[in-house]
């Protein structure tokens, strides 16, 4: 967890961007994504370096090669426990006119996704002063803790969530979470998110795994798997996909597939079936010229919009028996176009589908008002949906309005939270949606796995199942069978089967009614007589 002492010094190095010419947050996080990516590469070698002389053989693995560079510096220079050392002009000379020239040099080289991230880095810094003083922030910070630097960079990204329209690229951490609980990824997973924008998808699904199957990095396959086979994001942003590839590095995820990808207008032969677990919260604002869209993708839906076109994708990334947890606008629920009730149908008839969580409409403010449902569904390609589980959260922990200030202390919020009075519950409902979610769809229990063993404590008792499974639709959360939703038009809105509890009122008989009019009118009759004798 980030010191208050780190946070200050952060936004002072915010300020120091904006008062520097650099209004834009994005490029304020990506010049910060190269130098950390240069202390990186310089702690990597050094480590290469230090295993060399422990074992006395030769250097394996050299990032920086001996000698100098093509302008005549030695390479030793450019690594960043040199250059740090540096006054502040000569750093400034050294970075933009010979790091990042060789940032640009090793997409071909190194070999990692980060490394092909930089081969158009482009140095903004404007001042010698603003440079050494990122710097020395980030000498400062100890880098060797992964959750220090996860949270680094975290609290970093939140600042373009604060930071008016660039916010559009950021889902809420609380909200994220909740869908990878509810999907509950598994060592074994393929995960995959097809609009990846700063990777928070991929960075929840894998601090999910580290906290509750702690052993598979002791498994020299899962580990193997984690680091290099299990993560996998697509977008079209080339700094979208720099900043997602150092948010996972930074987390512990070692060499993640995040690639660009215009996931809507390419066909997806490669990728169809390959994933076991689909995470995201997709653009949906928006349509496509049919032109400019993936034909196998309007080959099971012919539209125009975006969030139809990337459910299809959904589906068609999916292996059969793969889960999906992704966030949709309320309009596929209940659209009219016939895409929209095909897709519906599909969904229905054809997948599992598994649950609908709504969303409250504040939720994704102040940049959006439109209300939101996660969408929850396995591909079977054969049909299997039985009951389809609805929740309407009414509080996410959060205000509703512009401002979006927490309503409990800090342990209170997010869908992990423990022991919420009636009136926290009122508050904050994530906790409620996953222990209802989990006493349908309970986890496995491997023994000595995270969370003592595995699933929560509500999965064991009696009766649960049936309890949720049986619960009114006046309650917040109930289940609706196949044949109802079918016959209501594949019609997927709560508000088609919520119930509304009608008072008992008691009404009183007319003719006591009646009783009691006449016996006012008798005394108004005598104030009035009173009175106009008062007036003789």
């Amino acid at each position: 967890m980030l010191t208050g002492d780190i946070k200050n010094r952060i936004d002072q190095v915010w300020n120091a961007f904006w008062s520097g010419g650099i209004a834009n947050p994005i490029e304020v996080i990506e010049q910060i994504t190269f130098l950390l990516f240069m202390r990186r590469l310089d702690e990597e070698q050094t480590r290469e370096e230090n295993k060399a002389r422990s074992l006395k053989r030769p250097l394996e693995r050299r990032i920086f090669p001996e000698g100098k560079d093509p302008r005549g510096r030695p390479y030793a220079d450019l690594r960043w426990n040199t250059f740090k050392g540096f006054a502040p002009a000569e750093m400034f000379i050294v970075v933009g006119e010979h790091v990042f020239p060789f940032l640009r040099t090793l997409g071909a080289g190194e070999g990692s996704t980060y490394a092909h991230h930089m081969k158009d880095a482009r140095f903004t810094i404007p001042t010698p002063a603003l440079l050494a003083k990122v710097v020395d922030l980030l000498a400062e910070i100890p880098m060797e803790d992964r959750d220090t630097k996860g949270d680094l960079y975290e609290y970093m990204l939140g600042k373009i969530a604060s930071a008016g329209q660039n916010g559009q690229f950021r889902t809420p951490r609380h909200i994220i979470r909740l869908m990878v609980e509810l999907a509950a990824p598994t060592p074994q997973d393929v995960i995959c998110d097809p609009a990846s924008g700063t990777c928070g998808f991929l960075v929840a699904a894998g601090e999910y795994l580290r906290e509750n199957h702690a052993s598979l990095l002791h498994d020299t396959k899962l580990n193997r798997h984690f680091h290099h086979g299990m993560f996998h994001g697509f977008d079209f942003d080339n700094t979208m996909l720099r900043i997602g590839s150092m948010n996972m590095l930074l987390h512990g995820v070692e060499n993640p597939d995040v690639s660009y990808r215009d996931s809507l207008a390419q066909e997806h032969g490669g990728e169809e079936g390959r994933y076991t677990l689909v995470l995201a919260n997709p653009p949906f604002a928006g349509s496509l010229d049919y032109e400019n869209t993936a034909k196998d993708l309007l080959q099971t839906v012919k539209t125009k919009k975006t969030e139809l076109l990337f459910l299809v994708l959904f589906l068609r990334l999916l292996k059969p028996g793969g889960r999906a947890a992704v966030i949709v606008p309320d309009g596929v629920l209940f659209g009219s176009s016939t895409a929209h009730k095909t897709l519906r149908r599909m969904l229905v008839e054809e997948q599992k589908l598994d649950g609908i969580v709504s969303l409250p409409g504040g939720v994704f403010k102040p940049y959006a008002g439109v209300s939101t449902a996660i969408l929850l569904f396995t591909r079977t390609d054969s049909g299997g949906t039985d009951n389809v589980w609805f929740y309407d959260v009414k509080a996410d922990g959060w205000s509703l309005d512009d401002k979006r200030q927490p309503l409990l202390p800090a342990e209170k919020l997010g869908a992990t939270a423990t022991g919420l009075t009636p009136e926290e519950h009122a508050k904050n409902n994530l906790p409620d949606v996953l222990a209802r979610w989990r006493s349908l769809h309970p986890l496995p229990s491997p023994p000595g796995e995270g969370r003592g063993g595995g699933a929560p404590a509500v999965n064991e008792a009696p009766g649960v199942y049936s309890e949720e499974l049986n619960r009114p639709r006046t309650a917040q959360s109930f289940c609706v069978p196949k044949a109802d939703i079918a016959a209501n038009g594949y019609d997927l809105s709560i508000n088609r089967y919520r119930e509304v509890v009608h008072e008992d009122v008691q009404h009183r008989a007319p003719a006591e009614i009646l009783a009691e009019l006449r016996r006012l009118e008798g005394e108004i009759a005598q104030r009035l007589d009173a009175l106009e004798a008062m007036v003789k």
